[in-house]
């Protein structure tokens, strides 16, 4: 039975790697049903800014943010599976995190959260798994941020999961995308209204702007070109300023910043990005190599996209060289979608197909979306 938003607490005190929080809670939400031998969960975890809610359910019928992957008849088919989606420990949907109040002093955490690391969100996501009775996962899955932590839960927890399904992420923060959400984070910090973290309402400008920025990051140039072109905003939405909204890409861009103001913490941003720059699987035995052969699953899946500039395929290529240890069975797929970073929540006509085969679904699409 699918099940809205739930809670687990971590009692006493939980150790990260730069610090320790006091009774952590983490969210999560489930589709399906744990079958007798518990050996049907699907672990899934986030990017950096969804919340548990992946899918729609029978308590909450609001559309979830990979709604065309997850459910009855589709790929990762609920009927079979018994699915959990994390809400990462950092992030501002439910779990502990910056935003969360500290027990010590009954304010806000804010700057007083440890330095947040890729792997403890893992072993947040770990600690669920446990508390419902699960010794073994099927398969661990997460696309961009949360490939990263698939990768980590595989590597820490190497008997959990058999499966391991990584899109659009990579074995090591890259020095590109290191500079971009440095600079996504400054802008946030910059706006005086973040007041060192501490803050009544949101930094709004600096938001808008750290958004603007990663919207260009998460598509690609070969996108805006044919969605675009140099099509210009209608008369009567221009306000007469010569430096305001001109073309019609400047309303996008502005469209998607203005609805993220004030639906994600200022804060939670700042941990869950500085997160992911410091994720490098060479930490777990002093190069990627080593890293990844301390992956358990016996099968995975990597999937790239040529147009991604956060995440390119050279790096999904990293991934599979270093769990191709001859005795994995491993696929690698190199997508030619025009949706860049974004494409596994938007080209479900690609994406679609390589989930179902992986999951061994008998996907309810049309025929010409399984011969892609």
């Amino acid at each position: 039975m699918a099940s809205a938003r739930q809670f687990h607490q971590i009692a006493g005190d939980f150790t990260m790697q730069n610090g320790s929080i006091k009774d952590p809670v983490i969210a999560y939400e489930t589709w399906g049903e744990l079958n007798f031998q518990k050996d049907n969960a699907v672990l899934l975890f986030t990017g950096l800014s969804p919340s548990a809610h992946a899918a729609s359910s029978t308590l909450d019928h609001s559309t979830g943010w990979w709604e065309p992957m997850l459910g009855k008849g589709k790929p990762i088919d609920t009927d079979k599976y018994f699915v959990i989606c994390i809400n990462s420990l950092g992030s501002c949907f439910g779990s502990t995190g910056p935003a969360s109040i500290n027990p010590d002093t009954g304010s806000l955490y804010g700057l007083d959260f440890p330095v947040l690391t890729i792997e403890d969100i893992a072993i947040g996501g770990q600690a669920v798994i446990e508390s419902l009775g699960i010794k073994r996962l099927y398969a661990v899955i997460g696309a961009s941020m949360g490939a990263m932590t698939a990768l980590a839960h595989s590597i820490l927890y190497p008997e959990v999961a058999e499966g391991l399904v990584s899109i659009s992420g990579t074995a090591r923060a890259r020095p590109f995308t290191i500079a971009i959400r440095s600079v996504q984070r400054e802008m946030i910090r910059s706006d005086p209204t973040w007041n060192d973290g501490v803050y009544d309402s949101p930094p709004s400008m600096g938001m808008r702007l750290a958004r603007k920025l990663g919207m260009l990051s998460y598509r690609s140039a070969a996108e805006f070109e044919q969605r675009f072109g140099r099509e210009r905003v209608p008369e009567e939405r221009q306000t007469g300023d010569s430096f305001d909204i001109d073309f019609e890409v400047e309303s996008y861009l502005d469209a998607h910043a203005k609805k993220f103001i004030g639906s994600f913490d200022a804060n939670c941003y700042l941990y869950l990005s500085r997160a992911m720059d410091l994720f490098d699987v060479a930490d777990h035995g002093g190069s990627v190599a080593a890293g990844l052969s301390r992956v358990g699953a016996g099968r995975a899946m990597v999937i790239g996209v040529e147009t991604d500039l956060l995440f390119p395929i050279d790096q999904q290529q990293e991934i599979v060289d270093g769990l191709n240890n001859g005795d994995r069975e491993i696929e690698f797929h190199n997508l030619p979608s025009l949706q860049g970073h974004d494409a596994f929540l938007v080209d479900m006509d690609r994406f679609r197909p390589l989930i179902c085969d992986f999951f061994n679904c008998s996907m309810n699409q049309p025929e010409q979306l399984r011969s892609i």
